[in-house]
């Protein structure tokens, strides 16, 4: 079965850290699964890890979809929270309501998650009356990098801490089962994990949040392009996919694979058969 919202809620409640994940497809989702993470996300990140694109805004619905059912069919236990592409909340609730139905209904997740705080809180309160639960994500807000004017903390001046201390207070009143807090001073995210009754997940916002979340391909190294200040590799994934890549290129080129070991077998009298009619 897998973990719920309620479980989420209960790890705060007991002061047990939670740990969050990204996974775009179907194999890295079952390894994240089976290591007993409780969060996925299937976040809007993949447009820069996976597709290649500047930033997470050209993704969309169907692109998140298609990878959100990749990472269901993968997992048994984890509670899958997909994310809600850029414009697909903002121009109305009838919008916000339908695309997040789709992600629960058609791709299979338990949750979703959106960006902002005051200003989407009646969207959030409405997608939580139609039973969806939602994650909402403030603070440094990718979908807004051009607004915001790049990758850069948020939360430094009193105005700006004070807006985000709203929106978190917002988003808990608006029915949200928890909040991720990117890149904001880390003293101001413990007084806003005290302040909130749920859960906070970091992401660049130091160790007293509930929770961490990650790019799974900044945990395993295998985006190198550029590795974000909050980051810790665990991994160099891609130093051992070149050299894996080198050494079976190398294999080929010199005739030492395949081997018979790698190859087919067939009957000796039917080659034999074979090698006679067509000698």
């Amino acid at each position: 079965m897998r973990v719920s919202i309620n479980q989420i809620k209960e790890m705060k409640q007991n002061g047990e850290k939670i740990s969050m994940l990204t996974a775009y497809d179907y194999t890295t989702a079952k390894i994240v699964d089976e290591a007993g993470i409780p969060l996925i996300l299937v976040g809007d990140s993949l447009g820069m890890v996976v597709l290649g694109f500047d930033t997470s805004i050209p993704v969309t619905m169907d692109i998140m979809l298609h990878h959100t059912k990749a990472v269901v069919r993968g997992t048994k236990n984890a509670l899958i929270v997909g994310d809600m592409p850029f414009m697909t909340y903002h121009v109305s609730t009838e919008d916000c309501l339908r695309n997040a139905g789709m992600f629960i209904q058609e791709a299979g997740a338990q949750a979703i998650k959106l960006e902002g705080g005051v200003t989407v809180a009646e969207k959030v309160r409405q997608v939580v009356n139609c039973g969806i639960p939602v994650m909402g994500h403030i603070g440094l807000t990718p979908q807004s990098i051009n607004q915001l004017g790049g990758h850069k903390a948020q939360g430094k001046s009193i105005e700006s801490a004070r807006g985000i201390i709203e929106d978190a207070i917002a988003l808990e009143q608006a029915g949200a089962f928890s909040v991720v807090l990117e890149a904001v001073p880390y003293k101001l995210a413990a007084l806003i994990t005290k302040k909130l009754s749920i859960p906070t997940i970091g992401i660049g916002a130091g160790p007293d949040c509930d929770g961490q979340v990650q790019v799974i391909n900044d945990t395993f190294g295998s985006y190198t392009e550029f590795v974000p200040k909050h980051a810790r590799q665990y991994a160099q994934i891609a130093e051992i996919m070149r050299k894996a890549v080198a050494e079976y290129d190398s294999d080929v080129k010199a005739g030492n694979f395949p081997t018979n070991d790698n190859s087919y077998i067939i009957d000796k009298e039917v080659i034999a058969k074979l090698e006679k009619e067509y000698k």
